[in-house]
């Protein structure tokens, strides 16, 4: 443990110093402290849960990387179609990146254990998953490095068996409350609560590190685990860091109708069909050359549009059938047990015999707090453009309509954030299937690296002195729930927000509902800040943790549709019925604006501003994917 040093000021209050905070247990958090504790670091894991409990353990189908084990493959297919698949609003240089380091994490988890398939001649076995192709998208390819339809709690628990083993200290059930920042906006670590015994700490560090998941529960229906509550957007919301592209949230195809659970993408990949009420294999329409394996936005619109044109299954018709019953039950059993076990507990559905009911669940987001390829936090400097508006060009570059004189990639010294929390941008305005975990494992332990060289080089043994008003935010929220009298139930006000973003932000928009949704959320505000906490104790208070998670939903919810308001097009996960075109219209392909809209979203909570930043077009090493239509 890190040195416990009161301090006058901070009566009761615990202070540990640490060379590195990182928050969050789950994959990527865990990557990132195992290359810190390797490289002797002192270094702390806070976690809201036991870290194999962390969501990552939800991730079933795989992880992507180019190996070739089943079929040729190489990172400039995986890199095209990472492009394609973010609908262009992805950072060609990041993506790059990701994909060419692919294959080099996947066998150092091999390395560590990670139990994947394999084949008879003893590679890692690989599936086909949606929007992954060879040869820039002429057939699908088997990418993703599979362990059964369980990647997920495998890569947790070899990561957290390596971590144990290299003397990594995790924190269990402490849940972090605010971000600490001096003067100069530098961060210097978090305030945080023990849930074991209500008590409050400040862990100093000389590097903080988000790694904090995602916010699928800002939604009424979700595959996210309770956990998933945006907390580490909403410090960074609260703290000054504005949040990049919250408009843009993936709905899966496959979660269970009437449970949210998850279906992975890999019954799809071994090759399950859905059908529609009489039967079609209708993605045969839509896309006639990856059909079912199309990239997650374009099957979710796909079902909806049978849905809404009556095609749909069930007495009201509100739901698509997946079929999984030609693969057999031996193939089932070996490649998708976990997928028989959910149909049998949550649908009553034998897949080995029936087809299963599924509709578009929320399911990622693809927005978060804005970082580099080396985890760094990146904030706009300099002369605001208040009439920036970005686009394309043939030569790969970025042009804006005044010289673009803001910088926006000034890094927070100090901070880092990383996986579903952070938005690099690799996944744009819609993530490819295996493209999470490897997300969370390239950046995690690149966030790694840099930390160490920030640490050893620059900071020695000093660290940064707190402010004094350290502990201001974090009392002053706790002590308002403490001192409470009347006010609603957390969960009330919590759920209140999700229905506002479900019925308001859905697979298929309008400007009218966005409008009226950004109504609704602002008018809300007084509900969230005058939360009413009955059980007062302190020892394991969930009551206290919902209500301290409401104001982080909260700042994800405005983020969300103040975003989604504003952006007037039709691009990957954000499908807005005012301004959808045809595939083939010669400008706007299904309405796609890229000469207005293919531009980054910043939000800013302190005043819910808009801001705009330019997509990175240039990749490192190879040409620039230039903008198309999305056909497949």
């Amino acid at each position: 443990m890190g040195a416990i040093t009161p301090k006058e000021d901070y009566t009761n209050i615990q202070h540990l110093t640490f060379d590195a905070v990182i928050v969050g247990g789950g994959g990527s958090g865990m990557r990132a402290s195992y290359q810190l504790a390797q490289a002797g670091l002192n270094v702390a894991v806070l976690t809201k849960v036991f870290p194999t409990r962390s969501h990552t353990v939800a991730a079933q189908g795989g992880i992507g990387a180019s190996l070739g084990n089943m079929q040729e493959d190489n990172w400039h297919y995986h890199f095209y179609d990472t492009v394609k698949g973010s609908d262009w609003l992805g950072d060609q240089d990041a993506i790059e990146f990701m994909c060419r380091e692919a294959p080099k994490v996947v066998y150092e988890l091999e390395h560590m254990g990670m139990p994947f398939d394999r084949n008879a001649d003893g590679t890692i076995y690989q599936r086909p998953f949606g929007g992954h192709s060879a040869n820039y998208g002429e057939k699908p390819v088997p990418r993703a490095c599979a362990a059964a339809d369980r990647t997920g709690h495998a890569l947790l628990h070899t990561l957290y068996q390596s971590n144990v083993k290299m003397g990594t200290q995790f924190f269990v059930e402490w849940i972090a409350l605010d971000l600490i920042r001096n003067e100069a906006g530098d961060v210097l670590g978090v305030t945080a609560i023990d849930q074991e015994t209500g008590n409050i700490a400040v862990f100093q560090a000389k590097a903080t590190l988000f790694a904090t998941g995602g916010a699928g529960r800002v939604y009424r229906a979700s595959t996210n685990a309770y956990i998933n509550t945006g907390d580490g957007l909403g410090m960074a919301a609260r703290s000054g860091i504005p949040l990049q592209d919250m408009e843009f949230w993936q709905f899966h195809p496959t979660g269970v109708a009437g449970a949210g659970v998850l279906l992975t993408e890999g019954c799809r990949g071994e090759g399950a069909i859905l059908r529609n009420k009489d039967g079609e294999p209708f993605m045969e329409r839509y896309a006639p050359t990856l059909k079912d394996l199309a990239p997650r936005d374009f099957v979710s619109r796909s079902m909806d549009q049978e849905i809404k044109e009556g095609r749909g299954c069930g007495p009201k018709g509100d739901y698509i059938l997946l079929d999984m019953t030609h693969l057999g039950a031996d193939t089932i059993m070996k490649r998708l047990p976990s997928v028989f076990e959910i149909g049998k507990k949550f649908a009553n559905v034998d897949i080995t015999k029936e087809p299963i009911p599924v509709v578009p669940t929320i399911h990622y987001q693809m927005g978060g707090i804005p970082t580099n390829i080396h985890g760094q936090v990146v904030v706009p400097e300099g002369a605001s453009d208040t009439n920036f508006e970005a686009g394309y060009d043939k030569s790969g570059d970025v042009y804006s309509s005044n010289g673009g004189e803001r910088n926006y990639t000034k890094p927070v010294k100090g901070f880092y954030a990383i996986g579903e929390c952070s938005c690099v941008s690799v996944h744009g305005a819609n993530r490819l299937g295996t493209n999470s975990l490897l997300d969370l494992v390239v950046f995690g332990k690149a966030a790694g690296e840099h930390i160490i060289d920030y640490v050893t080089k620059h900071h020695g043994d000093e660290y940064q002195p707190l402010p004094t008003t350290v502990f201001e935010n974090t009392r002053k929220r706790i002590r308002h729930l403490d001192e409470s009298t009347s006010g609603e139930n957390a969960q009330e006000v919590a759920d209140a927000i999700r229905d506002i973003v479900q019925d308001h932000a859905g697979v298929f928009r309008t400007q009218a509902l966005l409008d009226e949704g950004v109504k609704q959320i602002l008018a809300i505000e007084p509900r969230v800040r005058n939360i009413h906490l009955k059980d007062k104790s302190k020892v394991f208070n969930t009551a206290r943790v919902e209500a301290l998670e409401v104001e982080n939903l909260y700042e994800v919810a405005k983020a969300t549709l103040i975003s989604a308001a504003a952006r007037k097009e039709c691009r990957g996960a954000h499908t807005v019925v005012d301004y959808e075109l045809p595939a083939d219209h010669p400008t706007y392909s299904y309405g796609r604006r890229d000469d207005e809209w293919m531009k980054h979203t910043l939000w800013f909570s302190s005043d819910n501003r808009l801001e705009y930043k330019p997509v990175r077009y240039k990749p490192v090493s190879v040409d620039a994917i230039p903008p198309a239509p999305r056909t497949f």
